[in-house]
């Protein structure tokens, strides 16, 4: 074999060769895309899951959420709809409800320094003032089961 069959060797596989490398580069540039897109995603459920944290913490806190406190909250969280499967937001709806009725309660709530509306029931108010407080209080774990499949990297 003498070199100019070598050579025209090299020229028939240099294509080949290019075709491959090129072909490599671009599987690499959509696996780096597609690993952006996951942490694109991983983030923005993340934020979502802070805000839910985020609320639950200032009722934890204050033994409520202002109406500000819950309409940052419910803006917050918005697009859950579009990031999370049906659940989350039932979730989501399901913590904003108890959020309401704990501050419905909280303003009924009357001291003993407090005038009480003629129809007032003290213990009523007070046992549905705990039981919401309690719940949105022990949310934090099953917060956390909730949104876990879906803040898993890599899966």
């Amino acid at each position: 074999m003498c070199i100019e069959q070598i050579i025209e060797i090299s020229k028939g596989l240099l294509t080949p060769v290019i075709a491959a490398i090129a072909t490599y580069i671009a599987w690499q540039q959509w696996r780096t895309n597609r690993q952006k897109l996951e942490f694109d995603l991983y983030e923005r459920r993340l934020r979502i899951y802070e805000e839910v944290q985020k609320i639950l913490r200032i009722i934890a806190r204050d033994s409520k959420a202002s109406l500000s406190d819950l309409i940052e909250f419910q803006t917050s969280v918005s697009e859950a709809d579009f990031l999370f499967g049906p659940e989350i937001r039932e979730y989501i709806d399901e913590i904003y409800t108890h959020s309401c009725n704990l501050g419905r309660w909280n303003d009924e709530y009357r001291d003993i320094t407090q005038v009480h509306p003629e129809d007032y029931d003290h213990k009523k108010v007070v046992a549905e003032k705990h039981k919401e407080l309690t719940w949105l209080v022990a949310q934090f774990e099953p917060a956390k089961e909730k949104f876990q499949k879906y803040l898993r990297l890599g899966e």
